[in-house]
C-alpha cells in the first residue's frame, strides 16, 4: 500500500523553483488539482533550465508521479524528466534501462497524467525538469508524488571506524555466502567488508578509485601474497554520494557479483569449496592494521544501509 499522496499534505514552503513569472505563479501553487493563485507554477522564462522542486520532508520511497498544467490556461508541460537527491545539492537523474527517462506530460491544462515508476526512488528531494511545453503557451505545472515512508538501518563510517560481526565459534566454514548492502561514499577508496582465515582464505570488498572490487581466495595460502587470487571489479564513479546496491552470492566456487543491477558471474580460484574465516567479519574497514594482505587499504568513509550477511541484519544487531 505504498501509494499515499505525498505533496498535498506538505506546507507550501516545501515547494521551490528555479524562478517564477509573478508571485501568483509561485511554486507554492503547484499542488495537483489546486486552483489558488494563478492556478499553478510558471517560471519567469520558459526554457529547459527551469525546475520545480519538492522537499518531501524525509527520505521516502517514491513509486509514482502525476502532473497537470496551470488551471484554466494554455500553459502545460508536454514532457519532463525527474531528478532526485537526499541532500538537495547532489542530484541524480531518474533512469530506466540505463537511459535518462523522459516522461510524457500533459495535452491540456487540467487533465491529470499519472506515471507509475518502473523502479521506485528513495529520496527526500524531487525535481521536475520541463523539457517541452505547449507551443501556444508557457511552462505550467501542478504535481503530485505518490509513495510511502522509507525505513532502513544505516551505519555511518568516518574513515577510522569499523563494525565487527563476531562468530560464536573460532572458525566459520561456509560453502554458501550471501552479502547484500547499499552504500553511499564520500571518497573513492575504502574497505566495505573484510574477513580472513589462518589457512589463507579471505574475502574483501573495497572501493578502489570509485570502482568496486571483490577479492576472494578459498583455501590456498600460496596464492595469498601473489596476484593469482580472484579479483573482480564492477562499476565506476561509485563515489558520487548516491546510494549503490551490492549483492554477492557465493556457492562453492561459483560467485554472482551484482552492483546496481549489473551482474558478473565468475568462478573462484583456490583448492577448496569452503570459505574459512577466523573469529569475525569487519564492515567499514579493517580494525587491526598489518594483517596479511591488508596493507595500504583505507577504511570506508560514508554510509552503509540494510547490511545483511547470510540473512543476519548486521546493523540492527549492532544497535541492540
Amino acid at each position: 500500500n505504498c501509494d499515499d499522496a505525498l505533496v498535498s499534505p506538505l506546507p507550501s514552503t516545501a515547494l521551490s523553483s528555479s524562478s517564477e513569472l509573478f508571485s501568483t505563479h509561485s511554486p507554492s501553487f503547484a499542488k495537483l488539482n489546486r486552483r489558488d493563485g494563478a492556478g499553478g507554477w510558471s517560471p519567469l522564462e520558459s526554457n529547459e533550465q527551469q525546475w520545480l522542486q519538492v522537499d518531501l520532508g524525509d527520505r521516502v520511497e517514491v513509486v509514482a508521479v502525476a502532473t497537470q498544467g496551470r488551471y484554466g490556461s494554455s500553459d502545460w508541460v508536454t514532457s519532463y524528466a525527474l531528478m532526485f537527491s537526499d541532500t538537495g545539492r547532489n542530484w541524480k537523474q531518474y533512469r530506466q534501462d540505463d537511459t535518462v527517462w523522459v516522461f510524457t506530460g500533459n495535452s491540456n491544462a487540467d487533465s491529470v497524467v499519472h506515471h507509475k515508476l518502473l523502479h521506485s526512488m528513495k529520496a527526500r528531494f524531487l525535481r521536475f525538469i520541463p523539457l517541452k511545453w505547449n507551443i501556444g503557451g508557457r511552462i505550467g505545472l501542478r504535481v503530485e508524488v505518490f509513495g510511502c515512508s522509507y525505513k532502513s538501518d544505516i551505519a555511518d563510517f568516518d574513515g577510522r571506524s569499523s563494525l565487527l560481526y563476531r562468530f560464536n565459534q573460532k572458525l566459520m566454514s561456509t560453502f554458501k555466502d550471501v552479502v547484500s548492502l547499499k552504500f553511499k561514499s564520500m571518497q573513492g577508496d575504502g574497505v566495505l567488508f573484510h574477513g580472513e582465515g589462518q589457512r589463507g582464505d579471505y574475502i574483501t570488498l573495497e572501493l578502489q578509485k570509485g570502482k568496486l572490487s571483490l577479492h576472494l581466495n578459498l583455501g590456498d595460502s600460496n596464492l595469498h601474497f601473489t596476484n593469482s587470487h580472484t579479483s573482480v571489479t564492477l562499476g565506476s564513479l561509485l563515489d558520487d554520494q548516491h546510494w549503490h546496491s551490492v549483492l554477492i552470492e557465493r556457492f562453492n566456487k561459483q560467485v554472482n557479483f551484482t552492483v546496481d543491477k549489473h551482474t558478473q558471474h565468475f568462478r573462484t580460484k583456490g583448492d577448496s569449496d569452503h570459505l574459512d574465516i577466523d573469529y569475525e567479519l569487519s564492515f567499514g574497514g579493517i580494525p587491526v592494521p598489518g594483517k596479511p594482505g591488508t596493507f595500504q587499504r583505507k577504511n570506508f568513509h560514508g554510509c552503509i544501509e540494510n547490511l545483511y550477511y547470510n540473512g543476519v541484519n548486521i546493523i540492527d544487531l549492532a544497535k541492540r
